[in-house]
């Protein structure tokens, strides 16, 4: 009889990777699976809800949420970013060369896109507000984030794997911001209005329904983004896509 033999690796270097890329997929799919839960699980329930269980249901729920939500984002993108760059390093080093490019220009371009997106949602109102030119807008944005990043990281030492993560990487680096920059920012304003409403009769601002309507949005780009930033990842490992 055949026995299979197991074995961990020894060197610290190689299981502090491995447990960083446990958590990045643990947090990611915290993550992600809360993003669904927000756009196709509580938006449509609260919504529908009177205003009186709204009230009730709606701050304790959504904190508890968000706080999770919130912190499996930044996690999830600390985490990729630091085995993202330790890939990196090493190829650099291999030939070479310098790994500050791809770094800088990661971070140039897809901060940029998202103010772009940002700038877009700031008007809440006319086209903009519309569903579809809203979502033909982001696409365009991204492709051509995703372009310029190819562009300026073709040296030919990058390979599939940096590339196909600088890409669905950069996206996330986009969610993130939506979530820190937009959606939490709104939505712990929109929770303490609605429980002062509840509580002592305060009256809800008017500018309450504009933030609630740049929120949705918010999270429901981000919701979308997460199907090509998951394809991008599964195709640094599994789909040969990118050659410097």
């Amino acid at each position: 009889m055949a026995y299979v033999h197991i074995s961990l690796a020894e060197d610290s270097r190689t299981n502090f990777y491995m447990l960083l890329r446990v958590i990045h997929l643990l947090t990611g799919i915290t993550w992600i699976g809360l993003l669904y839960f927000f756009n196709f699980v509580s938006f449509p329930l609260l919504k529908d809800l009177d205003p009186p269980t709204r009230a009730k249901v709606m701050p304790p729920l959504m904190l508890r949420a968000l706080w999770l939500f919130r912190w499996s984002a930044l996690i999830t993108v600390l985490s990729g970013l630091a085995y993202w760059g330790s890939i990196l390093s090493t190829a650099a080093q291999t030939v070479g060369a310098s790994s500050g490019t791809a770094l800088g220009t990661f971070f140039l371009i897809w901060t940029s896109a998202w103010a772009i997106l940002y700038a877009l949602l700031l008007p809440g109102k006319g086209v903009l507000d519309k569903g579809p030119v809203l979502g033909i807008l982001v696409a365009i944005v991204v492709t051509a984030a995703s372009y310029l990043f190819l562009r300026f990281n073709g040296h030919g030492w990058e390979g599939n794997r940096i590339l196909a993560i600088g890409i669905g990487g950069g996206m996330g680096w986009v969610m993130l911001l939506n979530v820190w920059g937009i959606v939490w920012r709104i939505q712990k304003r929109l929770i303490a209005w609605t429980k002062a409403n509840a509580e002592n009769g305060t009256p809800i601002p008017e500018q309450s329904k504009r933030m609630a309507r740049m929120s949705f949005l918010t999270a429901r780009i981000s919701a979308f983004l997460s199907i090509p930033l998951l394809f991008f990842m599964a195709v640094a490992t599994h789909y040969p896509m990118f050659s410097g």
